[in-house]
């Protein structure tokens, strides 16, 4: 959804013959600071910075940060590109952030393609693959020595655990409760039920252990597509997306300057739904209590605008070229010219 993050960052919204979707055709983003929430491979930062934007990326994954910088060095040695390892939900605790402000902000959640791509990282429900799904895991020795000298230093601040780690060590209600919000499994009872059984027996250590579970629970018809749910909700578990996310959303919005647009792309009903719920929260005027008979905040309160009215999905062609865009959705904010924000609002 390139086209459309940087029709919504810079500020241009004209509707396609089909859909509600913003476009920027030869887009000038010359000068504006932009974050890049979740550098991933870097396609988002370089499509900003050659339409003229300075871009910061941020991402926990040390392999992406080596891996954006080195096709991004032009840009970084021209002094328009720089790159932070961080967690987007804790930027307030990196030194190196400050107290920055940017005109545009931008999250695309989920897993990038590099990370799902590679087997070592545990995303995909591959016969083998090993149970990691971790964002921020550490560098290993041979991913060093590919992506460059500058990665062997380079360590992730975040300690979360693995995913087998996690499936391992939970609790059968914690197990359920994930399975239940994050993968609309409506037998997660019976499937951490499960879970629990199999691993007093044998430790889940790869993905052919989970995908057995999952079948034993849904029979051996379940396939492809309900693998995905539950590997999904374990993932978003063992990263605490959503929790990152409800923290950062207040955080990255004090981070905008005047006029400034923040954008996001989500690839969950429980994220889309948090991040929908926040920005028409910021937009309300009236901040009185629901049954307060009437007004006493002087219903003027609204922090911004809402751009997206509704949230922009990816183009035919571009679900043809990346099955993956099927599910994305993009919604963004815009905060008013010289409207103050305060944290927690």
């Amino acid at each position: 959804m390139v086209r459309e993050v940087i029709g919504v960052l810079g500020g241009w919204r004209t509707r396609t013959a089909d859909a509600e979707s913003p476009m920027a055709v030869n887009a000038d983003l010359t000068g504006r600071r932009i974050l890049d929430c979740t550098l991933g491979g870097g396609g988002h930062s370089a499509a900003l910075l050659a339409a003229g934007a300075d871009v910061t990326g941020v991402d926990r994954d040390p392999a992406a940060i080596a891996q954006a910088s080195a096709r991004l060095k032009e840009f970084a040695e021209a002094g328009r590109f720089r790159s932070m390892l961080a967690n987007y939900a804790d930027l307030a605790a990196v030194a190196a952030a400050g107290d920055a402000t940017f005109e545009g902000i931008l999250l695309d959640l989920g897993v990038s393609s590099h990370q799902f791509d590679d087997e070592a990282r545990g995303f995909s429900f591959r016969a083998g693959a090993p149970l990691d799904m971790r964002m921020s895991r550490a560098a290993t020795t041979a991913e060093s020595a590919d992506n460059g000298p500058e990665i062997a230093s380079v360590r992730s601040p975040d300690r979360s655990p693995s995913a087998a780690e996690w499936l391992n060590e939970s609790s059968e209600s914690e197990i359920a409760a994930a399975l239940r919000d994050y993968g609309d499994e409506r037998r997660a009872a019976r499937m951490a039920a499960e879970i629990i059984r199999r691993r007093a027996n044998k430790p889940f250590a790869i993905s052919d252990d989970l995908v057995g579970a999952v079948r034993a629970v849904l029979g051996p018809r379940s396939g492809p597509p309900d693998f995905a749910r539950i590997f999904q909700a374990v993932r978003i578990a063992v990263n605490d997306e959503l929790g990152g996310l409800a923290r950062a959303l207040p955080a990255l919005r004090d981070r905008l300057a005047s006029s400034g647009v923040i954008g996001v792309i989500t690839y969950h009903s429980g994220e889309d739904r948090l991040v929908k719920h926040a920005f028409r929260e910021w937009s309300r005027s009236c901040t009185c209590p629901p049954r307060q008979p009437f007004c006493i905040c002087g219903g003027d309160n609204a922090l911004g605008d809402v751009v997206t009215r509704k949230a922009v999905v990816a183009a035919a062609d571009e679900i043809v070229r990346n099955a993956r865009a099927r599910s994305a959705k993009l919604r963004a904010w815009r905060r008013r010219a010289g409207r103050r924000t305060s944290p927690g609002k």
